[in-house]
């Protein structure tokens, strides 16, 4: 007997059978156990899914000898001949190749007879998407009204492409795509039935690979037994399919954080070797970042799975802000992948721009003493003194304050003061979050070496530590020396934000007033009825 492909082989036969569309089984079933049956059926999803299969076992269902039931027996001949493609009253066309009117009027004049030996003459439409608008036409009249021995179910790929006319005749029913878990249970299976060993890893890379599709799946695992001598295996199926491996992925995260482009060369110049596709590999990158991300935002998420371990620590070593960035550089990377001038450059450079854009405090975030108060992290730039410790910092501060020091050789000191002029200092931070938590912050008190500040309850979501953290990098690294930040929620009645929104205000007035008092807008108003619109006032600050 010759070989049978897997997919037809293990074709489902019957709705208990059937993997991955319970909902619209259901909705079958219960029509069919109630005999409440519809003249028209459609069915719509991506490809494999299950539509044509379906829409045999509805075939069976309809016609067994046994009765109309939603579980046929699948042992008289009716259904056997079905399961075959040999049952004279199923009727299969394929809209792709029989798109005209023509074929269309055939189909419809043999519909008027009886069925030879079935109760039902059933007519199964394949890609109904592909018939002409004149075949539509021709079938409207009869797909309405058709005669009581006839059951028409329509499959396709694009439900969008359909005429609505055709569309509010049918029952509807929205296949759904299969997920990875529910491949890979099935594929386990199939594989233990024909007695082939395998690895669970290998059955995950292709059920992933199948993208939803179960008939897919089922020719990759074909492919898969064929190119596997004794064993399918994770590392065989990886070279069958040039996909990239977990443990890579999680590689080229490790050494982001470690800083090494070598390593990160050498991974693109290796998958480059095994011909792995390179936007499957930004793909899964992309991914794994999300994933990452959910880890460290919900913790918890990730504990069922094996790689609980690994989420943890890249989470806990990479921020917020930066997997956000390493996103958008691995989805950007995969759509100008095309551009560049092969596919190993533009993979590899999209690795060394993550690189590049890596955030130079991020790294060392780890490093700190996760303490009830924000901690703070010494900047890496040395101090202009060699070889400065922290002892000789507080020294030289110390030094800064005394009321006769020589200005000369305070400006050679390493740390500056603070005048107490809180405005003026967040004037000259960087801009980003730092600066806007500052901007909010109303200065309470500087003392040893720490700045207590307070922060209105309306601007709570501005004291994560995150921001708290940049802010005080910014502080030390304007001092150059260790500072502390204590930060309050409680009413603001100053900031350098409510100064600015003050300034702007009374500028605005003034501004306002001086139009008032201008005699060519008075003559404007008094001759043509003009009207000063507010809002188009803005003020303008002269020049100093």
């Amino acid at each position: 007997m010759s070989y049978q492909v897997l997919a037809r082989k293990w074709r489902p036969k019957s709705f208990d059978t059937l993997i991955g569309q319970e909902s619209a089984v259901q909705a079958i079933a219960n029509a069919l156990d109630q005999n409440r049956l519809h003249h028209a059926y459609l069915f719509n999803g991506t490809r494999g899914i299950g539509k044509t299969t379906i829409a045999r076992i509805l075939a069976k269902s309809l016609n067994c000898e046994k009765g109309i039931s939603s579980k046929p027996c699948l042992t008289c001949s009716t259904c056997q001949e079905i399961d075959v493609g040999r049952y004279v009253d199923l009727i299969e066309l394929d809209a792709a190749s029989n798109t005209g009117v023509d074929n269309m009027i055939d189909l419809l004049e043999n519909a008027q007879y009886a069925p030879s030996s079935g109760r039902f003459k059933v007519y199964i439409i394949d890609e109904v998407h592909m018939l002409s608008k004149s075949a539509f036409n021709a079938m409207l009249k009869t797909l309405e009204e058709p005669p009581e021995h006839v059951k028409f179910i329509l499959a396709t790929t694009e439900p969008q492409k359909v005429p609505i006319t055709v569309l509010s005749r049918c029952l509807q029913f929205n296949l759904k795509q299969m997920t990875s878990e529910n491949i890979a249970n099935h594929l386990s299976g199939i594989l233990t039935e024909e007695k082939i060993a395998s690895d669970d890893s290998a059955i995950r890379i292709i059920a992933k690979a199948a993208n939803g599709s179960m008939r897919d799946a089922l020719s990759i695992l074909d492919q898969a037994i064929a190119y596997s001598s004794e064993k399918i295996s994770a590392e065989k199926v990886t070279q069958m399919l040039g996909t990239i491996e977990d443990g890579i992925l999680f590689d080229i995260i490790r050494h982001l954080i470690d800083k090494n482009g070598r390593g990160l060369t050498e991974i693109a110049r290796g998958m480059d070797e095994k011909n792995t596709s390179f936007d499957d590999a930004l793909n899964g990158l992309a991914k794994l970042i999300h994933e990452l991300t959910v880890c460290k935002i919900i913790p918890g998420q990730y504990d069922d799975s094996s790689k609980k371990a690994l989420y943890n620590e890249f989470s806990e070593k990479l921020t917020g802000e930066t997997l956000q960035l390493f996103y958008q550089i691995s989805i950007n990377g995969r759509k100008d992948l095309h551009l560049a001038p092969d596919p190993a450059t533009g993979f590899s450079m999209t690795l060394l721009r993550m690189l590049a854009f890596y955030p130079s405090s991020t790294s060392t975030h780890d490093k700190v003493d996760h303490s009830p108060k924000p901690a703070i992290k010494i900047p890496e730039k040395k101090s202009l003194i060699p070889d400065a410790t922290e002892k000789n910092i507080a020294a030289k501060a110390m030094l800064s304050n005394t009321p006769d020091q020589d200005p000369v050789k305070a400006n050679q000191t390493v740390s500056r003061n603070f005048d107490g002029n809180w405005s003026l200092l967040v004037s000259q931070l960087k801009t980003g979050v730092a600066k806007t938590l500052a901007q909010e912050c109303q200065f309470l008190s500087y003392k040893d070496s720490t700045f207590h500040l307070s922060l209105d309850e309306k601007k709570t979501y501005l004291s994560k530590n995150d921001f708290i953290q940049k802010l005080e990098e910014q502080l030390i690294n304007h001092f150059n020396k260790k500072l502390k930040l204590e930060i309050t929620i409680d009413s603001v009645s100053t900031s350098p934000a409510i100064e600015k929104r003050t300034e702007k205000a009374a500028l605005l007035k003034h501004a306002e007033s001086a139009i008032m008092q201008d005699n060519f807008v008075k003559e404007l108003i008094s001759d043509f009825d003009a009207e000063i619109v507010p809002s188009s006032i803005e003020p303008i600050k002269k020049e100093k």
